[in-house]
């Protein structure tokens, strides 16, 4: 271990309660991105953090929620980009919690609040490899640094893409760390290279002005039914969407990202066992079971017709609605497939059906052989004693295509989380000793990126 990696350890393992301390103050703040007052206080707490840390910070409304970016320069002219969210989940079913969500608590060495992972405690696991990278190296960064934080990636991240288009100069850099990395069981650093994209849609159907009597169901259209058809006429009970002109843009996956499936271990028995499995979608197992995040998605995430109490109420709905979430590979757009989808429903005789466009991204990908990808391996394995875990791609979405397309930069994901860290659930926490190895992690990463003759 070099002289300046051993100083930034010893000093993260030396300010280690400090920072838990720092993340907890962020915790305490609510910030559910629904609720604006609370949000731009944290934004306020958040700006303020940035520059405690030594960084030039800017605040940037948007129509809802600001944007933080803070910045430094470095003795290189590369920069390396950190993006983060400080918007939080509801915190709903309160009872389940052991702890208020907003009231930090450390217990069984864990910090336990709303955000402590998702994503606050991610941020300040950052900003304590930008100090112990600048103590090892006379206060000085060997390459530049840009903080986004924004407060609406829980809710899709509606502004960042504008704003990103907007400055690009401002933001301009050579790679980025992305929010929200883990280890699994294992104690294996995962390492995404890539997010699906989304198309998040209402269908709504309405048949009559008003629920009527399910006497008159011989004669009265149903809500219900007339969706339900809609519906049926997206997917084969296999999986494959209906739509046509749906795969024409898909990207299969290559030699290349087959062979980081194969040396993957199988989840297939943990899934049957926990989600309660008797059959995958389309018969699916083995190697096509792994690869199958390559497969674009229709999920219907809710439906919403008449009565849905205790008992009985004999009605006809006179509307039907349902969310519908298409899942998009690399190359799909999610506007091209609204507009396939409204043609589909046309030519299906489904004109009555109304289709709202209520969110969308799009996928974005890292080449597995990216000398950023060589470089966040090379540092895992010194910290977690273990070899990457890679993922072409992950079923998730994130708005990772608004910074890696227009920037053209490659992006990482190492982060504080593990398996049991309760992302988005009550009890959320972030495990000290996490926290502890994903700051040396990200050190070693930022003190080396811009030493480097590969990187670009």
């Amino acid at each position: 271990m070099s002289t300046t990696t051993e100083t930034m350890d010893q000093y993260l393992q030396a300010n280690l309660d400090g920072y838990i301390q720092e993340a907890a103050r962020l915790c305490a703040q609510p910030s559910i991105s629904m609720q604006h007052e609370d949000a731009a206080k944290c934004a306020e707490l958040v700006a303020a953090t940035l520059a405690e840390h030594g960084l030039d910070v800017q605040t940037f409304p948007t129509p809802a929620n600001p944007i933080v970016v803070g910045r430094a320069s470095g003795r290189s002219p590369r920069t390396l980009l950190f993006y983060n969210h400080y918007d939080v989940q509801p915190v709903d079913p309160l009872h389940l919690w052991t702890s208020p969500p907003f009231e930090p608590t450390v217990r069984d060495g864990a910090l336990y609040a709303r955000g402590a992972k998702d994503d606050k405690g991610e941020l300040v696991a950052r900003l304590a490899a930008v100090d112990a990278v600048r103590a090892a190296h006379g206060g000085e960064l060997p390459c530049g640094v840009t903080f986004v934080v924004e407060g609406e990636e829980e809710i899709g991240s509606p502004h960042i893409a504008r704003f990103v288009q907007e400055h690009l100069d401002l933001l301009a850099s050579h790679g980025a760390i992305w929010e929200e990395g883990q280890i699994n069981s294992d104690g294996q650093p995962l390492l995404s290279l890539g997010r699906r994209g989304i198309l998040y849609v209402q269908l709504e159907a309405q048949t009559l002005t008003r629920d009527a009597h399910s006497g008159g169901a011989s004669t009265l259209p149903n809500a219900a039914w007339r969706l339900l058809w809609a519906l049926a006429s997206l997917r084969d009970p296999q999986g494959r969407i209906l739509i046509p002109g749906f795969y024409d843009l898909a990207r299969p996956p290559s030699a290349r990202d087959l062979a980081i499936f194969a040396a993957q271990p199988s989840e297939e028995a943990r899934q049957r066992e926990e989600l309660g499995v008797r059959e995958f979608v389309g018969g699916l197992s083995g190697e096509a079971l792994k690869s199958a995040v390559f497969n674009p998605t229709c999920n219907i995430a809710g439906l919403t017709a008449g009565f849905q109490g205790p008992g009985m109420k004999t009605v006809i709905p006179a509307r039907a609605s349902a969310k519908v979430d298409f899942r998009l590979v690399p190359d799909q757009d999610p506007e091209d497939i609204l507009a396939k989808l409204r043609a589909h429903l046309d030519a299906q005789g489904f004109e009555d059906v109304q289709v709202t466009r209520l969110g969308a991204m799009w996928p974005e990908r890292t080449d597995p052989d990216d000398p950023l990808v060589a470089l966040t391996v090379e540092t895992g394995r010194e910290v977690y004693g273990k070899d990457s875990l890679l993922t072409p791609l992950t079923g998730g979405s994130s708005p990772v295509y608004a910074f890696a397309r227009p920037l053209g930069i490659p992006v990482v994901s190492p982060g504080v989380g593990y398996p049991g860290s309760r992302t988005h659930s009550p009890d959320e926490h972030v495990r000290l000793d996490h926290f502890l190895l994903a700051s040396q992690h990200m050190a070693r990463i930022l003190d080396r990126f811009a030493g480097l003759d590969w990187c670009p």
